[in-house]
């Protein structure tokens, strides 16, 4: 039998909220970032309205638990407690950079022309290696490796945070085949790209979150609402001011008199 599950994640400027219903899913992709705080839960219950539920219908609430960033993972996890906590409904915890995989997969199947794609490709139905590289800001990058195995995600490298010399060393040592998220856009050539197939955009953030969603849940990995926490891979979210005055002395040292 078809769940009842809703999900939001706001972990990036795009901000994703879903529900499944045995009566169908409903999907909303809609800016984010300065505005999640304030859209999320009017977004929540316009789709509860709009499908004829009530809250207490609801089986499970899932999160975009992380990485990403740090006032969007804490938005999406309030909203989250804060309704599991009001029907004492259990939490799913979803891999925001698994969400990029299951995007950029789904566009991949559907034959959609990734950039730098070569003519012709086929997508094999062998399990598959995908890196995820996102912008983390400060120049550095959100990355994990997953694997599909033409039914479920497993976890070859968890989220971790990078830097881009780290993470292309590693390319460089094991070059990934495929890439989603946004770093070849927000990075350009000063990762080593290659021959990598690369899918920087995603098209359907709350369509992927829903189908991790709905195998968390048959998985069976809800938690209590008081156990859900973000993943933040960064302590500091800012650099003082002498941090980046070095900074820029680094990338772009003062010419010296002559």
């Amino acid at each position: 039998m078809t769940p009842c599950l809703l999900a939001l994640d706001t972990s990036t400027d795009l901000m994703a909220v879903a529900l499944l219903t045995p009566a169908g899913e409903y999907l909303a992709n809609e800016q984010g970032g300065p505005l999640a705080s304030a859209r999320l839960i009017p977004l929540l219950l316009n789709l509860l309205a709009e499908a004829g539920v009530a809250l207490h219908q609801v089986q499970a609430i899932a999160f975009g638990q992380g990485p990403g960033a740090f006032t969007g993972l804490r938005t999406a996890c309030a909203v989250a407690q804060g309704l599991a906590f009001a029907g004492n409904t259990p939490v799913l915890a979803i891999d925001s950079l698994m969400l990029v995989a299951e995007d950029a997969r789904v566009q991949a199947n559907g034959c959609e022309a990734p950039n730098k794609a070569r003519v012709g490709l086929n997508i094999p139905s062998a399990p598959e290696d995908w890196w995820v590289a996102m912008d983390a800001r400060m120049d550095e990058v959100y990355a994990a490796r997953y694997r599909h195995d033409g039914e479920s995600w497993q976890t070859r490298m968890a989220p971790q945070l990078w830097t881009l010399p780290a993470l292309s060393r590693a390319w460089v040592a094991e070059p990934p085949r495929r890439v989603a998220g946004n770093a070849a856009s927000a990075f350009g050539d000063r990762l080593p790209w290659g021959d990598i197939e690369c899918w920087p955009e995603t098209q359907n953030r709350a369509g992927a979150l829903l189908r991790l969603a709905r195998a968390a849940w048959e998985q069976g990995r809800g938690i209590a609402a008081d156990e859900a926490l973000p993943l933040y891979l960064r302590d500091k979210v800012a650099l003082t001011s002498a941090e980046r005055l070095v900074q820029r002395q680094t990338v772009a040292p003062a010419a010296r008199p002559a």
